[in-house]
């Protein structure tokens, strides 16, 4: 391999996610999600949008399908829409929801392209919420009978499953922080929302084995490297507790079948767990803990954490802006591809995973359609080759990375920023639901055909 090409069999995609491309809200039999629900909700949504509509990728997947075709990817990161195939989370699955999924397996078949499937992207049907949502043990029990049905129509040509995207980004942005849907703040319900997705990713893994016989089987984490703002031991501390909640909260329970000590403690000693850990039955640990084929890695910054100056807070670490950043993009974030190789690197150190996926990495930046029709998004070109050479980096440090998906393929409805962020490396006119590739498109598509940077190393 030379030094700017990636290994044989390395796997090129792009990835998206059900409630911000299909729209068709209410067409075919599809039920309410959270995310409907939070969206109606005056002032939640940035721009006051919603994603009834989105990118019509419902009516329009035929399309998006060929855009992939002429970029050359070879795999398609997607979800399914629990509301779509279950309309009320539990009982009669409706056909109709998964015969779109169907048609949308065999038209990326037909193009040569190898679909992976994200069961769960945040969307959960709303009735479910009203029950208690995901701090409800039977949510769990719902999620297995929905990856079942799923599982049973589709395992015969879906060969990689991801079972949940960015538990922690359900857990606590979702039920601590009031950020994302359904827009709780309780710490205590985080917790218990988090062993609920953990235990029902656990519980659904033997049913994809058997429905779909062969097939590659993981979960999604949104992980970052954790840096202390400052020297001080208690900008460490800080570090090391934020990097608890976030990283080892979920990837310890799912390698050693354990949650971190050191967490729990500190949960325990802030009064977020007065029940203790009893929401931990006998036996769920070792259900989490199932052996997986791959984990997939969703990273788009660092984290730089200093601790809190907040007596009543008792040191709750604080994420910060990093110090002088060189670049943020639209959404704020520093662009920092080392962070990614560390990432990486520390996940097979710590955890020897059998294969790693970087399964979202991306940027919004807001350039659009320039005199001539193109749209020369150069700030996103300059983040996907810094990624990517960042992807190498952790290769040749012996990190089995085997493929990476960019987020996003199109524009498209960025939970509570609404429309006003852009990820995609298609650009898409929201009203006319018009499609241009972007440049950063059309270096992918470079860049995926040789399997290499060497070309667009300087550009």
């Amino acid at each position: 391999m030379s030094r700017d090409a990636f290994p044989r069999g390395f796997v090129w995609g792009v990835a998206t996610s059900a409630f911000q491309i299909e729209g068709a809200h209410d067409i075919d039999g599809r039920g309410p999600s959270i995310w409907d629900r939070y969206a109606a909700q005056p002032g939640l949504i940035e721009d006051g949008s919603n994603a009834n509509v989105a990118c019509d990728h419902y009516h329009r997947y035929q399309g998006d399908i060929g855009l992939m075709k002429s970029l050359g990817v070879g795999a398609y990161r997607f979800s399914i829409a629990w509301p779509r195939v279950v309309p009320f989370g539990r009982g009669p699955v409706n056909e109709a929801g998964l015969d779109f999924y169907d048609r949308l397996v065999d038209g990326l078949l037909s193009a040569g392209i190898t679909p992976w499937s994200t069961l769960y992207h945040w969307d959960l049907p709303q009735a479910l919420q009203d029950e208690g949502g995901w701090t409800r043990r039977s949510t769990a029990d719902a999620f297995v009978e929905f990856a079942d049905a799923v599982s049973i129509r589709l395992g015969d040509r879906v060969q990689h499953w991801i079972t949940h995207n960015e538990p922690w980004c359900v857990s606590v942005l979702g039920h601590a922080d009031g950020k994302q849907a359904p827009g709780h703040r309780s710490w205590p319900e985080a917790l218990v929302a988090s062993h609920h997705l953990l235990l029902s990713h656990g519980r659904v893994v033997p049913v994809l084995r058997c429905n779909s016989p062969g097939s590659r089987i993981g979960i999604t984490l949104n992980t970052a490297e954790c840096e202390p703002a400052s020297p001080s031991d208690a900008d460490r501390a800080a570090a090391r507790q934020f990097d608890g909640e976030l990283n080892r909260w979920f990837l310890d329970p799912i390698h050693f079948g354990r949650y971190p000590s050191d967490v729990i403690e500190y949960h325990e000693r802030v009064g977020r767990l007065p029940r203790g850990m009893d929401f931990v039955r006998p036996g769920d640990l070792e259900e989490v803990h199932t052996p997986l084929d791959f984990i997939g890695v969703n990273y788009y910054s660092r984290a730089v954490v200093r601790s809190s100056t907040v007596p009543e807070a008792d040191n709750e670490p604080r994420t910060i802006p990093a110090p002088d950043p060189i670049e943020l993009t639209d959404m704020g974030w520093e662009v920092y591809p080392n962070g990614l190789t560390r990432a990486l690197i520390r996940l097979n150190t710590d955890y020897a995973p059998s294969a790693l996926f970087v399964t979202e990495n991306g940027a919004a930046y807001s350039t659009g359609p320039g005199s001539d029709g193109s749209v020369e998004d150069t700030e996103r070109c300059a983040y996907v080759k810094q990624h990517l050479g960042a992807c190498l980096e952790a290769i040749r440090a012996g990190v089995p990375l085997h493929g990476y998906f960019l987020w996003s393929l199109l524009d498209n409805f960025e939970w509570a920023f609404g429309f006003s962020k852009r990820f995609g490396i298609v650009w898409v006119d929201f009203e006319t639901q018009e499609r241009i590739i972007k440049a950063s498109g059309h270096m992918y598509s470079r860049i995926v055909r040789r399997n290499s940077l060497a070309e667009d190393r300087a550009a």
